[in-house]
């Protein structure tokens, strides 16, 4: 992998995006005359939006706004590895209908532990979810995307051959483990805002959700590679209209499940973040609409009946997405984030009855 990484805006020149942009294709003749610079930071990330100015007689896509990516990896007791690079990079090169931003240079350093991506910008034509109510073709949207991109990473021979294996018992009880300690924190101080009988149900499931989670995968035959954090913050949508949609911002923790269920990037996108009603009514055309579109794109004998099972052991896991959160103590700054996200993990619970599958 390319251990050429950009650190600081300083080692971006025309120069240097004339090299990424006539290496990736971008650019067949001529060169980058010029540019300019807006940034932004993130939580865990510094952003650059660039215009491209190109000299007279070049040819090419020439994209005129992109957006460079780069990543501190390591967040002192636990890192970020190089899946984002192998996201826009690998994983998805040639999938028709996969919903991956165009990229034109991606690096990682082992030893920097640090990355950088430089894509297209979009912020001309799409905003992250949130800004928009989700709708019905949306969530047809997503579903086709999602399909698409679990459909070519499908089975453990797939997955085998590409280096992703199965998450073994250790490693599943290690993703509840870190989450575990916050549904104690929320019972303790928050249950006043908790349905009566959803405390005692938080506890059950950590108690015994994981062992369903093992037994499932001894069947690896419906497991694929997975985005794992579709939040409405990595899913851009069309200022205009509800396709294309696009996914960012892969970036796994090292106790982060990046093999699972493919059913649990919907399950994530619908019940952590749609109002409950709008799940409600929409989440079974949704989930009918994912598993055609898996059919379509070659992958045999995951039955209706199996996927749906498959979504509610995904819709439970919600709670640890929530709950790990407040590992470390009630996250009162990112109340409201997390204590809707629970609140909608256990409603889904309840409706789907997830209890029965363990």
């Amino acid at each position: 992998m390319p251990e050429d990484v950009i650190t600081s805006l300083d080692q971006v020149t025309a120069e240097w995006l004339t090299g990424v942009l006539t290496r990736s294709g971008a650019l067949t003749h001529g060169t980058v005359e010029a540019f300019d610079v807006a940034t932004r930071q993130r939580e865990l990330s510094a952003n650059a939006k660039l215009n491209v100015r190109y000299a007279d007689g070049a040819r090419g896509d020439r994209p005129q706004r992109l957006f460079l990516k780069m990543v501190n990896a390591d967040m002192e007791d636990e890192f970020f590895g190089p899946s984002e690079v192998n996201y826009y990079t690998r994983d998805y090169t040639g999938v028709t209908g996969a919903p991956i931003v165009r990229s034109y240079d991606a690096a990682y350093s082992v030893e920097k532990r640090r990355y950088h991506v430089l894509m297209d910008d979009l912020s001309e034509t799409h905003v992250e979810g949130f800004a928009k109510p989700p709708t019905l073709e949306h969530g047809l949207a997503l579903s086709e995307g999602l399909a698409a991109m679990h459909a070519h990473w499908w089975g453990t021979k797939r997955l085998a051959e590409g280096g992703e294996p199965l998450p073994s018992a250790e490693r599943i009880k290690r993703f509840v483990g870190i989450a575990q300690p916050g549904a104690g924190h929320i019972i303790e101080c928050c249950a006043g805002q908790l349905e009566a009988h959803w405390p005692d149900a938080i506890l059950e499931l950590f108690a015994q959700h994981p062992q369903a989670m093992i037994n499932r995968t001894q069947d690896g035959n419906d497991f694929t590679l997975i985005h794992g954090d579709t939040n409405l913050s990595n899913i851009l949508v069309p200022r205009e209209g509800d396709r294309p949609i696009y996914l960012i911002d892969r970036q796994p923790f090292d106790w982060s499940l990046t093999t699972w269920l493919g059913v649990y990037d919907l399950a994530y996108a619908i019940v952590l973040e749609w109002a409950v009603e709008t799940r409600r009514r929409f989440e079974r055309q949704i989930l009918r609409h994912y598993h055609n579109q898996l059919l379509r794109n070659g992958v045999h004998g995951y039955s209706w009946e199996q996927l749906f099972k498959d979504y509610r052991l995904s819709a439970a896991m919600g709670v640890y997405v929530a709950t790990e959160w407040c590992r470390g103590g009630v996250n009162e700054k990112w109340t409201a984030i997390w204590l809707p996200m629970l609140q909608k993990s256990m409603t889904a619970c309840d409706d789907l009855e997830c209890g029965e599958l363990w």
